[in-house]
C-alpha cells in the first residue's frame, strides 16, 4: 500500500478495503500528519501495532451524526481537544474572544467549541453508549484530577467525569495508548483497565488499588481552597516515573478517580521509532482549497530533538505534561528527517529550530534520575544549580554542526528557548560562541521573565544577577565577533508575587534598556501549574505562605501598561500605577522619568503667552 495520509472519510476507510475501523480519533485540529501534532504521532503508531484508525477533525459539535462517520469502531474512540487546551486556543488572559485559530484550515475561529473533550465525548455518548472513549493530549492531560479553571473561575472535577470517557491517556501517551489498545485488542472490558502506568481511570471501590496517596476528596477541596493547594502540592511531588504514587481522588463513598504513576520515559532507540514513522509531514490535502493550515509553517522545517524539562518555571505544566526527565533522539535520527524535507521545493534553506521545551537540554540533568528519577522536593536549577547537575553543550553542538554541514542548508536557527541560566553555568564558552556566530539572525529571544527577585522566587526562576551576567556575556561574544546582535526578553506582568512596586521595577529595567516591547505577556493562569495554584488559592503550595496575587483587571491593566510606558495610551494607566506604588518621582522631565507632567506643562504655557508671542515678532523681523 502506496504511503498515504489515513482514512477521514468512510470512502477512505472503504479504498483501502476495511469494513470496520479499530478506532477513531477525534480532534479538536485539522489533521495535520506531522510529529508535531499529537494525533498524528498516536495514530501512527498504532498503525505500526496493526491497527486500523480513522481520523475525524473537527466534527460539527452540534450534530451528532459527525462523529458516526466511521460507524462504530471495533475498540473504542479516542478523543483530545488538540494541541493547545481549546479555552487557551479561543480566549486571550483578558478572557476576549481570539479572532484565529492556527490549527484549522484558513486560520478560521469557531470549528471547535469550548471545553472540546467534553462536549466531544458527550457528543459520542449520545449514539455510542457503551463503546470505550480515550482521551489524551493536553487538555485531558492537564485536566486529569479536580482543577481550577479560570475561565469559569471555578474549580473543576476531573475531566475524566464531566466528559464520561473510561480513561485518560496523560502525557506524551506513546506507551499508554499501545497498552490500552492491547488490553481491549485481548477481550479485557475497559473498566479493569486500571493498571496501566499513564493513565487515569475511575473506579467504585479501592479493594484492587495498592499502594497509593489518597488526596483531599472533592467535598474538602470544595470547603476550603487550602485543601486545594495541599492536593496540588502532593501531585506534583508525585509527577515522577520512577518515584511516583498511585494518587486517588475521592468523589463520595463510591467513586475514586485513580491516576496511576508517569510512564516511563522513552529510550532514545524507542524516539528515534516514534519520528521515524510514515508521516506526511503535511496538513490533509482536502484543506488546499481552504487555505491550508496556518500551524504547519513553524514546524514543517523544525526538528523536534527532545523532551521534558528540568527547568521546573512556576507557571509552566510541562512537569506535568512530559516530566522533567529529558528524552533526546540520536543524531542519525535527526539527520535522517532532515534529508527528508532539505530538497523540497518550499525549502529555502532554513532549519527554523532544532530543539524542544528547552532546546540546550539534551541530557538527564544528572545521572541519579536515569534510575531513580528527579528529586522530589528540589529542584536542578532553581534558587541556584544543583552541584550534581551535569552542564554540558558538547553533544548539542555536535549536532548543529552536522546539521549546518547538510546540503542545501544555509542557517540553523534555535527559536524554542535556550535555557540562558544553563548556559552560563558551563565554564566551555565553545557553544555560546558558536550560537552567536550561526544560530542567530540579528536576535536571539530568551526568557528572563521578570527582574524583581520576589517575583522571580515565585516564578522558580533564577535572580536577576545570572540574567545580567548571560546578558553582558552575549554583549562581549558579539562584540569579539564583530557582530550586532540583540537580546529580546520575554516578560511576564502580574505574575502571583508582582506588586505594583516589582512591576515599576520592571518598568524601570526596560528605561535602561532602551526597549519597549511590542507584546506583553500576562499572566495565563492555566491547569496544572504552580503559579495558577497560587492565583487561586492565594498561598505558594511548596510553603503554604501567603503570596500576593494581582487579580483585579485594572490593576493587571496596569501592570502591563507600565511595561510598554512610553506607549501614549497608557499615560493614564502609567500615572495611576506610579502614585499607588509611591513612585512620583519617576514623573517628570529627568532622563530617568517614565513620563512627563501633562499638568505642569500645561500651566507653564498659560503662564508666560506673551514670552511666546515676542519671540514669535522678533522671528518675523528677522525673516525680513
Amino acid at each position: 500500500m502506496k504511503h498515504d495520509f489515513l482514512p477521514i472519510c468512510r470512502k477512505d476507510m472503504e479504498e483501502r478495503g476495511w469494513k470496520q475501523v479499530d478506532f477513531v480519533y477525534v480532534t479538536g485540529d485539522a489533521y495535520v500528519d506531522h510529529p508535531s501534532f499529537g494525533h498524528a504521532i498516536i495514530s501512527r503508531i498504532l498503525e505500526a501495532h496493526g491497527y486500523k484508525v480513522g481520523i475525524i477533525a473537527q466534527p460539527d459539535w452540534k450534530n451528532k451524526n459527525s462523529i458516526a462517520e466511521f460507524g462504530e469502531p471495533r475498540l473504542g474512540f479516542l478523543v483530545s481537544g488538540g494541541n493547545m487546551d481549546s479555552m487557551v486556543n479561543h480566549y486571550s488572559v483578558s478572557k476576549k474572544r481570539r479572532t484565529t485559530d492556527a490549527f484549522t484550515p484558513g486560520g478560521v475561529m469557531g470549528k471547535r467549541p469550548d471545553y472540546a473533550t467534553v462536549v466531544y465525548c458527550n457528543l459520542i455518548r449520545q449514539t455510542y453508549k457503551k463503546t470505550p472513549i480515550i482521551i489524551g493530549g493536553i487538555e485531558a492531560s492537564l485536566r486529569r484530577m479536580a482543577h481550577y479553571d479560570y475561565w469559569s473561575n471555578k474549580l473543576k472535577r476531573s475531566i475524566l467525569l464531566d466528559s464520561g470517557a473510561d480513561l485518560i491517556s496523560y502525557g506524551m501517551g506513546e506507551r499508554s495508548i499501545v497498552e490500552i489498545a492491547d488490553a481491549l485488542d485481548s477481550g479485557l472490558a475497559v473498566e479493569d483497565i486500571t493498571y496501566i502506568e499513564g493513565t487515569v481511570c475511575k473506579v467504585k471501590s479501592l479493594e484492587s488499588v495498592y499502594d497509593f496517596v489518597v488526596l483531599e476528596s472533592w467535598d474538602e477541596l470544595n470547603r476550603d481552597k487550602l485543601n486545594y493547594a495541599r492536593s496540588f502540592y502532593k501531585q506534583y511531588c508525585n509527577t515522577d516515573p520512577y518515584s511516583g504514587k498511585r494518587l486517588v481522588e475521592p468523589y463520595s463513598e463510591h467513586l475514586y478517580v485513580v491516576q496511576n504513576p508517569p510512564a516511563k520515559p522513552l529510550s532514545q532507540s524507542e524516539m528515534d521509532r516514534v519520528y521515524s514513522l510514515p508521516y506526511m509531514r503535511n496538513y490533509h490535502p482536502s484543506y488546499e482549497a481552504l487555505g491550508g493550515v496556518p500551524a504547519i509553517e513553524e514546524v514543517k522545517y523544525s526538528l523536534i530533538s527532545n523532551r521534558g524539562c528540568f527547568g521546573g518555571c512556576s507557571f509552566c505544566a510541562l512537569t506535568f505534561h512530559q516530566g522533567r526527565i529529558i528524552q533526546t533522539r540520536s543524531h542519525e535520527s535527526l539527520i535522517e528527517e532532515a534529508k527528508r524535507f532539505i530538497w523540497d521545493k518550499d525549502f529555502k534553506g532554513y532549519i527554523h529550530d532544532v530543539g524542544g521545551p528547552t532546546a540546550n537540554f539534551r541530557a538527564p540533568a544528572c545521572e541519579k534520575q536515569l534510575d531513580k528519577g528527579a528529586c522530589v522536593n528540589k529542584q536542578c536549577l532553581f534558587p541556584k544549580p544543583c552541584k550534581n547537575l551535569k552542564v554540558d553543550h558538547k553533544d548539542y553542538l555536535k549536532l548543529l554542526r552536522k546539521l549546518r554541514e547538510l546540503p542545501n542548508v544555509k542557517k540553523v536557527f534555535i527559536r524554542s528557548g535556550i535555557r540562558f541560566d544553563y548556559l552560563i553555568a558551563d565554564k566551555d564558552d565553545t557553544f555560546f560562541r558558536e550560537l552567536c556566530q550561526h544560530h542567530v539572525s540579528g536576535q536571539l529571544k530568551v526568557a528572563p521573565e521578570h527582574v524583581a527577585d520576589p517575583v522571580l522566587r515565585m516564578m522558580g526562576k533564577p535572580e536577576n544577577r545570572v540574567y545580567r551576567l548571560f546578558s553582558e556575556k552575549y554583549k562581549k561574544i558579539n562584540e569579539q565577533l564583530g557582530k550586532k546582535q540583540f537580546l529580546v526578553p520575554y516578560l511576564m506582568s502580574s505574575h502571583p508575587g508582582s506588586t505594583m512596586k516589582e512591576a515599576v521595577a520592571l518598568a524601570e529595567y526596560l528605561r535602561d534598556l532602551g526597549y519597549m516591547p511590542e507584546q506583553v505577556q500576562d499572566f495565563y493562569p492555566t491547569p496544572s501549574t504552580i503559579s495558577t495554584c497560587m492565583y487561586y488559592t492565594g498561598v505558594d503550595p511548596r510553603t503554604m505562605q501567603d503570596v500576593y496575587v494581582p487579580k483585579n483587571p485594572h490593576e493587571k491593566a496596569m501592570q502591563r501598561a507600565l511595561i510598554q510606558y512610553r506607549n501614549p495610551k497608557n499615560y493614564e494607566l502609567v500615572l495611576e500605577a506610579l502614585k499607588i506604588a509611591g513612585r512620583m518621582d519617576l514623573v517628570g522631565f529627568d532622563k530617568n522619568c517614565l513620563i512627563r507632567p501633562r499638568q505642569k506643562m500645561a500651566k507653564k504655557v498659560e503662564k508666560k503667552p506673551m514670552i511666546k508671542k515676542k519671540k514669535t515678532i522678533r522671528n518675523v523681523h528677522r525673516k525680513k
